[in-house]
């Protein structure tokens, strides 16, 4: 059993943080209480003068599969040799002794969305982990957890040069269209012999999951809505870039985002218009929205700094906290177990110094499932 002692807890259920004590027991949170008295044998934590929030969440990387030193042999991101690959499968390619898995748990993030990027209009299945482990298959919370759809300028430079298609925008909506079509058919038709690959939408078409839609423009913001509607599908707009210019519009279809990477640089023309203002306008206009840092695009140990960034461009502080935690969960659909500190939920947590959203503010411990994960020296 561990005990977290006289800490300040942000437990992200309210806008408040409240003087309690947390006990945890088999990887759950199974009491809060103003003042819980250790036992023999018990594992305590002195929290005091320190801040403790749930485990932070980047809801869209690519951790693990574009490694940290990657070689030809460490950059699984894109199956790029076909347009349509919704088959392959995330946790076929995350290396969990990526570095980056590290630096994750030195800022405090235990859980993150991880999947292939966006070559593909239909690139492949994303999975949820945790952050701490050493066999992807013990690191899991939901696989799939999302089917990653790409829209814009990515699939057309990836196949349009080559003479293939898509070459434009409006190939990309055929071909995912098309694939979609024939998916619905699949499941409409009870005699329909099982394969494997129209099996891939099972979970797309039952709303367990969502389509995870790579969209930066706001024309491509509004085709992957287009289509979600047309098909009766979930959806995640990813990035989201150009947000702020349709923020109503997306506050109507009631469909999340996660944007960022803001911290990049605008090294292609769709993200012309990044800027760290887009989840404030997002927040302020009734968006659910989470960040992401879109590892390694920009590294994810800057998660809680782009969070800080968004509240200095007009979020609220609580919002880009939330941006980060519960929404982050609640956007990937693992908020049941993740997210927030209450009791029955997974205790991963995380024990800063301070405000997180202040730069010089540094983790002493990072929790995931019950265990301490990462320490700084001091604590050691």
């Amino acid at each position: 059993m561990l005990l977290i002692q006289n800490g300040l807890v942000f437990t992200m259920e309210n806008d408040e943080g409240r003087y309690v004590d947390l006990l945890i027991e088999k990887e759950k949170i199974v009491q809060i209480a103003e003042k819980i008295m250790p036992t023999e044998g018990m594992q305590v934590i002195d929290a005091s003068g320190l801040r403790v929030y749930p485990g932070f969440i980047d809801a869209h990387s690519h951790i693990g599969i574009s490694e940290e030193k990657k070689t030809s042999q460490g950059d699984e991101c894109n199956e790029g040799t076909n347009p349509i690959t919704p088959a392959v499968r995330a946790i076929d390619a995350i290396n969990p002794m990526d570095s980056a898995f590290h630096n994750a748990l030195a800022v405090g993030i235990t859980g993150v969305m991880v999947g292939p990027g966006s070559s593909n209009p239909i690139g492949g299945q994303f999975a949820f982990i945790k952050t701490s482990g050493r066999r992807i298959d013990d690191m899991i919370v939901m696989a799939p957890a999302a089917i990653k759809f790409a829209f814009g300028e990515n699939p057309m430079t990836n196949y349009g040069p080559n003479g293939n298609i898509p070459s434009t925008r409006m190939g990309i909506a055929s071909l995912i269209r098309e694939e979609l079509t024939l998916a619905k058919q699949y499941f409409n038709n009870n005699d329909a012999e099982k394969t494997f690959t129209m099996e891939c939408y099972r979970e797309l078409f039952e709303r367990k999951i969502p389509i995870k839609a790579h969209v930066h423009r706001a024309d491509d913001i509004f085709t992957a809505i287009r289509i979600a509607n047309e098909f009766g599908l979930k959806l995640t707009l990813d990035h989201c870039t150009e947000g702020h210019l349709i923020a109503d519009e997306i506050a109507e279809s009631n469909y999340p985002a996660i944007v960022g990477p803001s911290l990049a640089s605008r090294s292609k023309d769709e993200v012309s218009l990044s800027d760290f203002k887009t989840p404030g306008i997002l927040e302020k206009a009734g968006v659910l929205v989470a960040l992401t840092t879109d590892h390694p695009v920009s590294r994810i140990q800057y998660l809680p700094l782009c969070a800080a960034l968004a509240v200095k461009e007009g979020m609220s502080e609580f919002g880009a906290l939330r941006a980060i935690t519960i929404n982050a969960a609640r956007i990937c659909g693992v908020d049941k177990r993740l997210g927030s500190l209450k009791e029955g939920k997974d205790a991963d947590i995380v024990i800063y110094d301070g405000d997180p959203l202040q730069i010089a503010s540094t983790v002493k411990y990072t929790i995931v499932n019950g265990q301490v994960a990462w320490r700084s020296r001091e604590t050691k």
